[in-house]
């Protein structure tokens, strides 16, 4: 592990697998460091586990809706630590395979905390390592609270370990974490109250459609508090109390659990930044359109990590790692393509979106056909007995493209992905509908709702 490397990547999620993967086929020496087990946020402690958990609730939540439509869901019930079971089967697996597929790519693997000692020079655990680029790909933490009383919290790495599931949880945040977890523990039999300091909870979705889910979410027993902020946790016999205020009045809550969904940053803090001469902020490190360091050429970054317009979503960062890497390779300056990239909170049913929001639309001044249906009537809906279901379809009258697509209901995180082809490739509601989709299937209503 001597010598200079051709690369070294800074974090070993999916973003930082996919750049050193690239850097090694290329030729070059190159290494990864994370001080967590490989796989990152996403495989590990995300996306992937939270979904496999959210499972146990779709059959709870599929089951109630067809009740006295032929379904008895007796005494259908989440037994919660056989589905931590079942989800530990699949992360638990994940950090070997992805280094032995590493080093099978001629990849180095290292464990320990990374910082920086020179503008090219790391120390990991005493050892220095030279490298003529560096890759930061760490991700993001938990945006740091500073009412008392806030080291009580845990965040959604612990909740999504927790061997058993409190009957009261309190979640801090209205976005997607604090809302995916409070449908999930709902339909798990826990009390679910959901503290947001704004008047509008999922800012980056359409507001109309985000009052279905608030709606459907009070249905099986999710409290939302709008305009509420946390003034102090306190422990209090095995729970907490935890006190609110809601415009000047004071009131405190008694729960088991509070859950920190309040935001995440750059996790950038530790990685000594400054000594390489890297300007950066809690929106990542301050990086050109192509995601090299504006204050160090040997420096860049993706995802989390780098200050871009790409969303916080892990399919942009290793978009974003893999550019990164194609950039230093070949000596361009590629921008990365942000056009039709679908955003899903997977409430249920989910809350999906691509392209515009309405507002936005209209602020662009485009000349614009809103294209709204409530669908929980169609067969699609019907079939299962959800009551839930809408889409707002946002059309350029002057060219007959879509430039927002915004949907709730069952199944629409996979439709979604066909509007976000038809944003990227510049389709006309005309060609989509010029299609045949096979029959009866979720992607058949698509031409209904255009």
């Amino acid at each position: 592990m001597s010598g200079t490397y051709d690369l070294i990547v800074i974090g070993a999620g999916m973003a930082g697998i996919a750049a050193a993967k690239k850097g090694a086929a290329h030729g070059w020496r190159v290494a990864i460091v994370d001080s967590l087990p490989y796989g990152g946020t996403c495989a590990l402690r995300g996306c992937d586990p939270k979904k496999i958990l959210r499972r146990g609730a779709e059959i709870i939540d599929s089951a109630r809706l067809m009740r006295g439509k032929g379904i008895d869901e007796g005494g259908l019930a989440i037994n919660w630590s056989d589905l931590m079971k079942h989800k530990h089967g699949f992360t638990d697996p994940v950090p070997q395979r992805m280094e032995d597929d590493l080093a099978h790519n001629g990849v180095e693997t290292l464990h320990g905390h990374a910082h920086f000692t020179g503008t090219n020079q790391i120390d990991i655990g005493g050892t220095t390592f030279d490298a003529e680029r560096f890759l930061i790909a760490t991700g993001a933490r938990p945006r740091p609270l500073n009412f008392p009383g806030h080291e009580h919290l845990i965040d959604s790495t612990a909740f999504l370990d927790l061997e058993s599931l409190p009957s009261r949880i309190l979640f801090v945040g209205g976005g997607f974490i604090s809302f995916e977890f409070a449908h999930l523990v709902a339909r798990a039999g826990s009390t679910a109250i959901v503290i947001d300091r704004g008047a509008r909870p999922l800012k980056g979705f359409d507001p109309d459609l985000v009052d279905l889910i608030v709606e459907r979410g009070r249905g099986v027993g999710v409290d939302l508090r709008r305009n509420t902020h946390i003034t102090a946790v306190k422990s209090a016999g095995g729970g907490y109390d935890v006190t609110v205020d809601h415009d000047g009045v004071d009131e405190t809550i008694e729960v088991d659990l509070v859950v920190h969904g309040a935001g995440r940053i750059a996790d950038l803090a530790e990685l000594g930044l400054d000594a390489a001469g890297v300007e950066w902020s809690e929106r990542g490190v301050r990086v050109g359109g192509h995601l090299q360091s504006t204050t160090n050429p040997a420096v860049w970054a993706a995802g989390d990590s780098a200050d871009t317009a790409g969303m916080p979503l892990t399919p942009v960062a290793v978009s974003e790692a893999k550019v990164a890497a194609s950039n230093m390779i070949k000596g361009t300056s590629t921008i990365p393509d942000y056009a039709g990239i679908p955003t899903v909170v997977f409430t249920i049913p989910e809350l999906v979106r691509v392209g515009m929001l309405e507002a936005e639309a209209i602020q662009q001044g485009i000349d614009l056909k809103v294209r709204y249906s409530d669908t929980s009537k169609w067969f699609t809906n019907y079939r299962i007995g959800e009551t839930t279901a809408a889409v707002k379809i946002l059309i350029d009258r002057s060219t007959d493209l879509i430039v927002g697509a915004h949907l709730v209901g069952p199944e629409y995180s996979d439709l979604i992905n066909t509007f976000g082809l038809a944003i990227k490739l510049g389709l006309t509601t005309r060609q989509l509908k010029s299609a045949t989709a096979a029959y009866p299937t979720v992607e058949s209503d698509l031409g209904s709702m255009l």
